[in-house]
């Protein structure tokens, strides 16, 4: 037997089995863009508008969206006039909450902060509404002795938030 013969049929069992996983991964209905919507290219993203007396609350969560979209997407950020689809929200409310009062001052250990938007994201090419959630909230802990501010959490807060809205752009078939 010659060296050539020897080695065909693996060589024929790799070639099959290499066209056996393509025609399951294009039978599994895998795209190359991931779970996100198809035939949409473009986003615009609203200001938030907001009627909490904190500051800032808005930019800061309108601009941790845009960056979320930007690189965990396949959608560009584009202008009201060039984009697909449009998505806009609202802070419903900010709110906090104190746990474990320590034992001497009777001051809290531990805070928790809780952050409620309402959400939507519409199709402006034909009106269909991709995503409309009235209430989305997002709470963090966080841990006043440590030198942890109600400014570092409401970072925290804003980035988990950003992540979950972001999430809502996936494909309802996924």
């Amino acid at each position: 037997m010659t060296r050539a013969s020897r080695f065909a049929p693996r060589t024929l069992a790799h070639a099959l089995a290499a066209c056996a996983g393509l025609v399951l991964l294009s039978g599994c209905g895998y795209q190359f863009n991931g779970a996100y919507r198809g035939g949409i290219r473009s986003i615009y993203v609203e200001m938030f508008e907001s009627h909490e007396f904190r500051r800032d609350l808005e930019f800061m969560l309108t601009e941790a969206v845009k960056k979320r979209i930007g690189t965990d997407t396949p959608y560009r950020l584009a202008t009201k006039e060039k984009a697909d689809t449009i998505l806009s929200g609202e802070i419903l409310e900010e709110r906090q909450a104190a746990f474990a009062p320590d034992f001497i001052s009777r001051l809290p250990r531990e805070k928790q902060l809780t952050l409620g938007v309402r959400l939507r994201w519409q199709d402006i090419r034909n009106g269909k509404l991709l995503v409309e959630q009235p209430v989305l909230l997002q709470a963090v802990d966080y841990l006043t002795p440590t030198g942890e501010t109600e400014k570092y959490a409401q970072q925290k807060v804003i980035d988990r938030l950003a992540a979950r809205i972001v999430s809502k752009m996936y494909d309802e078939e996924w």
